[in-house]
């Protein structure tokens, strides 16, 4: 099977969920499941191209996802049509919950971003964050997603560090 390539007979729903509505729901194949970190494979869902000016992800692209129930943050490998690695893209998040054949996640707004080669490594919304209210509403659960961005951030800038998550 090439790495674009989805095979249809484990499909999963990914929910990701932000500020109490669901804002966007796309199919994935199920890749793995361990109790502990699940792994699903999708096309780019997003409507054309999204150009954030460092990376641009379009129709083609695929991710690989990686989830964990017990963690704060997702893990998505980011290639193009080709197969040819852009990079990584991950997302501070409430621990995944799996039901079946959907998978939710809640969106806290921080995000990282880690190039393929390692040269990039960019914190993200963290105006969105900070103009959330999680601090007030949820001090805890904001300790929580601050920390996972650092530990991400932390990772990023090592040589494999990204990826020994992954493996």
């Amino acid at each position: 099977m090439s790495v674009n390539s989805a095979d249809p007979a484990n499909p999963v729903d990914v929910v990701l969920v932000k500020g109490g509505r669901t804002k966007i729901r796309y199919a994935a194949e199920l890749l793995s499941d361990d109790g502990t970190r699940i792994a699903v494979r999708a096309p780019w869902a997003g409507d054309g191209v999204r150009d954030f000016g460092f990376v641009r992800f379009e129709p083609g692209d695929v991710f690989t996802e990686y989830y964990w129930r017990d963690r704060w943050y997702s893990v998505k490998e980011v290639r193009d049509g080709t197969g040819a690695l852009k990079g990584w893209y991950c997302d501070i998040t409430r621990p995944a919950t799996r039901s079946g054949a959907e998978l939710v996640v809640e969106d806290l707004d921080l995000d990282l971003w880690r190039s393929a080669d390692g040269t990039q490594v960019f914190r993200l919304d963290e105006d969105e964050f900070a103009d959330s209210g999680l601090a007030e509403r949820d001090p805890g659960a904001a300790a929580a997603a601050v920390s996972a961005l650092d530990t991400l951030e932390a990772l990023a800038t090592v040589a494999g560090g990204l990826e020994s998550l992954l493996v």
